[in-house]
C-alpha cells in the first residue's frame, strides 16, 4: 500500500468513526426524549451515504410514535433539528444526521422517488419542464436523485418554504 492509499483509508475510517459517534450521541439524546415522553421505541443506528442515520422503531404499530412524526412530518423535522443540535453541542461539528420515526421517512422516500420518476417520464415525453409542488430540502433531494437516475436534470427554484423542483427535459 502506498502512503496516499493508507492515509485515504485512515481518513475513511475516521469519517466512519465520527459518523458512528454522531449516531451514538443522537441515540442517547433520543432515548432520553422517549423516556421523558413515556413512549416505547427502539433506536436503530446506521451510516448511509456519508451521514449518520438514526431510526426510532416500535414492535407494535402504536400511534404513540406517530405523535413524534406529526402532520406531514413536521414534528419529525423539528426533532431532527434538535437532535442535530445535541450532536453539535457534544462534538462541535455540524451534523447532517437523518432521523426516521416509525418508517415515515423511508415510506416518504419511496413515494418521492416514484414522483420524481413520473415527473422525469412526463418531461421526456412532453419535452416541457415539469414543476412540482413546494417541498422540504429532504424531499427535494430525493426527487433530484430520482430524476438523475432517470437520466434527466432538475433544479430547485423559489425561496423557502416555497422552494420547489423543476424537472428539465433532455
Amino acid at each position: 500500500m502506498t502512503e496516499g492509499t493508507t492515509s485515504a483509508a485512515a481518513e475513511g475510517a475516521g469519517t466512519l468513526t465520527r459518523l458512528e459517534q454522531e449516531g451514538e450521541i443522537a441515540a442517547d439524546y433520543l432515548e432520553g426524549l422517549l423516556d421523558i415522553a413515556d413512549l416505547d421505541g427502539d433506536i436503530d443506528m446506521d451510516v448511509e451515504a456519508d451521514r449518520a442515520s438514526v431510526s426510532i422503531i416500535s414492535d407494535n404499530q402504536s400511534r404513540d410514535l406517530q405523535k413524534l412524526v406529526g402532520r406531514d412530518g413536521e414534528v419529525l423535522e423539528a426533532l431532527q433539528e434538535l437532535t442535530r443540535l445535541a450532536v453539535h453541542r457534544e462534538t462541535g461539528d455540524r451534523s447532517r444526521l437523518m432521523l426516521d420515526i416509525a418508517g415515515y421517512r423511508a415510506d416518504k422516500r419511496a413515494e418521492l422517488s416514484e414522483l420524481g420518476a413520473k415527473a422525469a417520464a412526463e418531461a421526456k415525453s412532453s419535452g416541457e419542464s415539469v414543476r412540482l409542488k413546494p417541498m422540504t430540502p429532504f424531499e427535494r433531494k430525493v426527487v433530484h436523485d430520482a430524476v438523475k437516475t432517470a437520466g434527466l436534470r432538475s433544479e430547485s427554484e423559489g425561496e423557502e418554504p416555497e422552494r420547489f423542483v423543476v424537472v428539465l427535459p433532455a
